[in-house]
């Protein structure tokens, strides 16, 4: 125990050690593993229509320009490794008849707004938004809506980006090492710009923009190796495949890159609210035992859990520990967190 106590106090004095350990503890507590679960499960059932979609539509717009046309969809595609292959595949028998495409469009309009709903509970679960105060199911799908324009918005951006990155003589342009990576890195802030988007249009609370920049790079780098990862899959495991193992290696490898993009979103919101609300130092032992003392941040964090889940507006939330009352005269005082800078309502003991 000695040990342990010594560890616990040399997280508490050190920041780098502190405040990582508050966002694991954060993810725990909000169960972010199964709101990634979440959002790759809608996400596994939306992605491959609307993707089709856009392909189309790129295929349309550019059936003049051949060469244009295949590299643009190549670059596309290569944002989404593990369909890109079964796209390309798909795209003229998806042309071809005009019933599928209407039930594609109808398809992917209700899978992509489960998407949205998925990431809009998350993030209103991260920043502890109270029950009463999150959009209505009308307001909610809304929402959805401009989240698939901003998807949609952002891959055309980013596929242009790609085609630049990736050519060496893109639209009469030639580009060499510098220009691409430059290029790369564009893509990379890009993604940065979107992901702080999605969180302040999909969340139901004042999010600042300060607090989500570093994370948000930090999210965009990551998915720009997860790609590189979901084309090393295709290009080592499925490549020469059977029919069968082809098609479940497809499944297999699309729910595990979705899940992964989508623990990449989560953790990065995470670490974007417990530097907000400043969730560290956290107490070593909180997540296996009673018999601890809590620090200021754990108190803050499950006074927030508490208010969390308040269904209406009159309904009041009365937080203690060991007897000693930790109230917020209402939930609505959670949104306070962004002037106070984690110095909530109450103390605690």
């Amino acid at each position: 125990m000695d040990a342990v106590r010594r560890l616990d106090d040399f997280q508490r004095r050190h920041h780098w050690a502190g405040r990582p350990l508050g966002v694991v503890y954060k993810f725990a507590d909000d169960q972010g593993l199964y709101l990634a679960a979440l959002i790759a499960y809608y996400g596994f059932f939306s992605l491959f229509p609307l993707l089709l979609l856009l392909v189309s539509a790129l295929t349309t717009l550019l059936q003049n320009d051949p060469a244009l046309r295949e590299q643009v969809l190549d670059s596309a595609l290569r944002n989404f490794p593990v369909l890109g292959h079964q796209l390309q595949q798909n795209i003229h028998s998806f042309h071809s008849n005009g019933i599928a495409l209407v039930v594609g469009v109808v398809g992917s309009l209700y899978g992509g707004l489960g998407v949205a709903q998925a990431i809009q509970h998350a993030l209103n679960k991260v920043w502890a938004v109270p029950r009463h105060a999150r959009p209505n199911p009308l307001h909610s799908r809304v929402r959805g809506f401009f989240f698939i324009g901003l998807l949609a918005v952002g891959l055309l951006a980013t596929t242009g980006l790609s085609v630049l990155a990736s050519s060496t003589d893109a639209f009469g342009l030639w580009t060499g090492l510098g220009p691409r990576s430059g290029a790369i890195a564009a893509v990379v802030l890009l993604n940065a710009a979107l992901l702080i988007l999605v969180v302040r249009i999909l969340t139901r609370k004042r999010v600042g923009t300060r607090c989500l920049l570093v994370p948000a790079v930090g999210a965009a780098c990551a998915w720009h190796a997860l790609q590189w990862g979901g084309a090393y899959y295709v290009s080592h495991f499925l490549k020469g495949a059977s029919a069968t193992y082809g098609v479940f290696g497809v499944v297999l490898g699309l729910l595990t890159w979705l899940y992964l993009a989508a623990l990449i979103f989560v953790l990065s919101v995470e670490a974007a609210a417990v530097g907000a609300h400043r969730l560290w130092p956290r107490s070593l032992l909180t997540p296996f035992t009673d018999n601890v003392s809590l620090t200021h941040a754990d108190r803050l964090a499950y006074w927030s859990y508490a208010t969390a889940e308040s269904f209406k507006g009159f309904e009041k939330i009365s937080v203690a520990f060991h007897g000693t009352p930790f109230t917020g005269t209402h939930p609505n005082d959670f949104g306070s967190w962004d002037e106070h800078r984690g110095d909530g309502p109450g103390t605690g003991t």
